[in-house]
């Protein structure tokens, strides 16, 4: 579990370094959708690598008829992270409270599986500080 969460806080750390990178990108392909495509191409490509090398063997015949519609979305909002153009911090604060206020939601109706947990006072105020700190951030 140790190496999982020391992987999480890594990627944490790189994101921000993602959207600088994409944000570069924009600046020469002329529009973020562009940038975004390059990116995805890039991370698809590297997919398709890794899944040769290691040999993984392809899903059950007949999964797509299987996954609902909602679990095929991921790729999509992706996307929609990929191609905002912001700055680090902001960008990065801004993901943070919208992951807050989107899990306060999805606990409280127990959405996609996850276990359902009541809104309460504390969580509210805890949502609520870091929409402050997002707000804290982006005033010059």
């Amino acid at each position: 579990m140790t190496g999982l969460l020391l992987f999480a806080l890594l990627v944490g750390f790189l994101l921000p370094l993602q959207a600088g990178i994409n944000s570069q990108l924009r600046l020469h392909m002329g529009h973020p959708l562009w940038a975004s495509l390059v990116s995805f191409t890039g991370g698809t490509l590297a997919l398709v690598c890794l899944l040769a090398l290691s040999r993984v063997s392809l899903p059950p015949v007949g999964w797509f008829e299987r996954v609902p519609w909602w679990q095929l979305t991921g790729g999509l909002l992706g996307a929609l992270f990929v191609t905002a153009a912001l700055g680090a911090a902001t960008l990065v604060a801004s993901v943070v409270a919208g992951q807050m206020v989107g899990s306060m939601i999805i606990d409280h109706y127990g959405i996609v599986g996850y276990p359902q947990h009541d809104l309460s006072v504390e969580r509210i105020m805890g949502m609520l500080l870091v929409i402050i700190g997002v707000a804290l951030i982006q005033y010059k």
